[in-house]
C-alpha cells in the first residue's frame, strides 16, 4: 500500500494535471506535468534532438579507463549509429575497493574522444562540488540512481542550462522520480531527460527489474523525454537487445546502453557490457522496430559537437 506521503504527492500531480491550483506551501510546482494539448518537450544534447520523432541511442563504456579505450569505443559506437557518447569518470560503487573512475582527467579524455568521433557526450556527476570543473567539458550531466534523492546536487543542476539525464532511483516510485525532476526544473533548467534503469524487486535472476510499464507511465504523465538503460536494468547482455526493442515498440524516446571493446577486461560492470558485435545486432533490431512503429533511429546530421558548438542544451516543443 502507498504511504501517506506517496498518496499526497500523487494527488498533487493529479490535481495539477487537471488544472487545479496548488497550495502556496506545496513543494512541487509540477513543471514536468504534461497538460492537455501540450506538446512533448524536446531536449538537445549538443546537436542531438531527444524527444522528437527520431529514436536516439546513447552508448559507451560504464567507465572511462584510458584514452585508447574511450577513443576506440567512441569511434566504434559512432560508426554503428549511436548519436551520443556515454561513459563514467566519477563512479559511485558499492564497494570502496572497486574502481572509482579517473575523475576529471577521465572527463577530459572523454571530451577528446567525443570530439574526434563527432558525438556529444554525457557523463555522471556525483557531487555539486565537481560541477565547476566538469561543466566546461560536458554536453550533458547524468544523475545516477544513487543520487536521485541528492537534492543539493539537483538544485545546483537546476541553476545550469546543460541537459540532465535523471536516472530513476532503484527503490523510487514514479511520483518520487518526477518530483526529483522538479528540483531541476524549478531551478530554471528545463533540459531534463528521464531514464528508467531498473528497480530492485524480489527477483535474483537479473541484476534489477526493468520497469517498462513505469517508463511508459512516466512518459504519459510527463512532457519530458523518457529513455531506458537495459544494461543496468538486467545485468545480462543477452537481455539488452530484446528489451531495447521492446522499449522502442512501447514508444519511448531512446536507449542508453553500455558498450566495451573487450567486455571481459572492463574495470566496471564487465558482466553487462555489450561487445561490438552485440551492439551491431541491437542497432539492427531497434532500427527495424523503429521503422515499424514510426520512430526511426536518428541518423547523423553532421552537426558540430562539444561545448564550443552549443552553450548547453536547449528545449522546445514538437
Amino acid at each position: 500500500m502507498d504511504c501517506p506521503e506517496e498518496r499526497k504527492n500523487r494527488h498533487e500531480l493529479e490535481r495539477a494535471g487537471a488544472g487545479h491550483p496548488l497550495d502556496q506551501h506545496d513543494h512541487s510546482r509540477i513543471l514536468s506535468r504534461r497538460k492537455e494539448g501540450e506538446s512533448r518537450r524536446i531536449v538537445h544534447i549538443g546537436g542531438v534532438e531527444i524527444g522528437g520523432n527520431g529514436l536516439v541511442v546513447i552508448a559507451g563504456p560504464c567507465a572511462v579507463e584510458s584514452s585508447a579505450q574511450i577513443r576506440d569505443t567512441a569511434l566504434f559506437v559512432a560508426s554503428a549509429g549511436a548519436r551520443v557518447l556515454r561513459g563514467g569518470s566519477f563512479k559511485a560503487r558499492t564497494s570502496p575497493y572497486a574502481f572509482q573512475g579517473l575523475g576529471i582527467e577521465g572527463v577530459r579524455m572523454m571530451r577528446e574522444a567525443a570530439d574526434e568521433a563527432g558525438l556529444p557526450m554525457v557523463t555522471e556527476i556525483l557531487s555539486e562540488k565537481d560541477l565547476p570543473a566538469m561543466e566546461p567539458y560536458v554536453d550533458a550531466f547524468q544523475v545516477g540512481s544513487r543520487n536521485m534523492d541528492n537534492t543539493a546536487l539537483l538544485k545546483e543542476l537546476g541553476a545550469v542550462r546543460k541537459p540532465v539525464v535523471l536516472k530513476r532511483g532503484f527503490a523510487a516510485t514514479i511520483t518520487e522520480w518526477l518530483l526529483a525532476a522538479e528540483y531541476i526544473l524549478v531551478g530554471g533548467n528545463p533540459n531534463v531527460i528521464l531514464c528508467e534503469r531498473g528497480i530492485r524487486t524480489f527477483s535474483r535472476d537479473t541484476r534489477f527489474t526493468l520497469d517498462l510499464a513505469g517508463a511508459v507511465l512516466a512518459h504519459q504523465r510527463s512532457s519530458l523525454p523518457v529513455i531506458i538503460d537495459p544494461s543496468h536494468a538486467t545485468g545480462k547482455p543477452d537481455l539488452v537487445v530484446p528489451l531495447a526493442a521492446a522499449a522502442v515498440a512501447a514508444g519511448l524516446d531512446g536507449l542508453m546502453v553500455e558498450v566495451h571493446p573487450h567486455p571481459s577486461a572492463a574495470l566496471s560492470d564487465a558482466e553487462q557490457a555489450l561487445a561490438p558485435e552485440s551492439f551491431h545486432e541491437m542497432m539492427h533490431r531497434v532500427a527495424a522496430v523503429g521503422e515499424a512503429v514510426g520512430r526511426p533511429v536518428m541518423k547523423s546530421v553532421g552537426l558540430p559537437t562539444g561545448p564550443a558548438a552549443a552553450t548547453g542544451g536547449s528545449v522546445s516543443g514538437t
